[in-house]
């Protein structure tokens, strides 16, 4: 097996437990916030053990792991130094979900594996992970994502994009939890493959996304949240293409999926606020989903997303996916409208 194969194994495996993890701990949203005092708490202690576990897997699989992630365990050690372990507790018991034996100080060090800076490892590669992107799609019982990539000389290589919530069945509403979930497998270069996401094992489904059928309307996703993305800009850009059906919006980089599978056909990210710099763990995972797809990923100029800067897209605005034949008209429309702000 070569070593992307390898990876990409040990990062199914990874994930499919977080998402075993997360969607757990978001069935019991109301005795987490009773045990914890505090009703944004639940998607804390998701976010903790869902890193915890990836770190756990991957360096069990894998050996010696160089992870770039959101959380560090700093928070956690002075709330049970000052006498508050219920976070912490309610971490533990989460992470034994798929990892029995583990302690305190042993899920306390696995979220630490996540502290590794990516400018010192870009060259030998590295990965990065969102334990749950999605944080209000989590709390509100939406669809949210647990998304880990490997990234080489600013690429990323694999990615797994786990879904606990979405469905193969593109028929079933997006707010309603799918009890299995999905994971998108991708290797650069090598294709998209589709999978359940509590079945790390079994036989992934080839995904390819078919052409659009002349006529048929363009169905564009977005984000939820308007601080993400500029709703207004979305609208008028898909005017400019003569698109006015509307929006399916859907929290995490989900969106990327939807798109590869041919869900909808274009995923807008469009600035809202000079000076903003998105996350690498936000977008490699997803990213790569969309290109093995057969999808354009760029910004709102027309480049490709750079992962060699360190823990932000730094060289990046906004994010632009969509086909081929679609996306050369969404860059045009953008400059049309004036909405395309080269990065500083």
């Amino acid at each position: 097996m070569s070593d992307q194969a390898n990876r990409l194994k040990a990062a199914t495996h990874a994930v499919s437990r977080a998402c075993t993890v997360c969607r757990e701990v978001q069935r019991d949203l109301e005795r987490v916030k009773q045990i914890t005092k505090d009703d944004r708490s639940p998607v804390t202690v998701a976010d903790f053990a869902s890193q915890a576990v990836v770190a756990h897997v991957l360096r069990e699989r894998l050996g010696s792991v160089v992870l770039v992630a959101e959380e560090a365990a700093d928070e956690l050690r002075k709330q049970i130094s000052e006498g508050q372990a219920a976070v912490a507790d309610a971490v533990v018991n989460a992470v034994r979900i798929v990892w029995p034996e583990a302690t305190l100080d042993q899920v306390l060090d696995a979220i630490d594996i996540g502290g590794a800076d990516p400018l010192t490892q870009g060259a030998h590669g590295y990965w990065t992970l969102d334990p749950i992107d999605g944080t209000k799609g989590f709390l509100r019982g939406g669809q949210y994502a647990v998304a880990l990539a490997w990234v080489e000389n600013g690429s990323p290589q694999v990615g797994v994009l786990g879904c606990p919530n979405l469905s193969k069945d593109f028929n079933r509403p997006l707010d309603d939890p799918d009890p299995q979930g999905t994971m998108y497998l991708a290797l650069a270069a090598d294709g998209l493959a589709e999978l359940s996401a509590d079945d790390p094992d079994g036989d992934p489904l080839s995904i390819r996304r078919l052409p659009r059928a002349e006529g048929e309307p363009l169905r564009m996703c977005e984000s939820v949240e308007s601080g993400h993305t500029s709703h207004d800009n979305s609208a008028r850009i898909m005017e400019i293409l003569g698109e006015q059906s509307a929006p399916v919006r859907l929290d995490s980089q989900a969106k990327y999926a939807v798109v590869g599978r041919g869900q909808a056909d274009v995923y807008l990210r469009m600035p809202t606020r000079p000076g903003y710099v998105e996350r690498i763990w936000d977008h490699a995972a997803g990213s790569l989903v969309a290109v093995e797809s057969g999808c354009f990923v760029t910004d709102v100029n027309g480049n490709e997303l750079d992962f060699s800067h360190g823990r932000g897209l730094e060289k990046n605005k906004g994010v632009v996916v969509a086909p081929a034949e679609i996306h050369g008209r969404l860059i045009g429309a953008i400059q049309e409208l004036g909405l395309n702000v080269p990065a500083q």
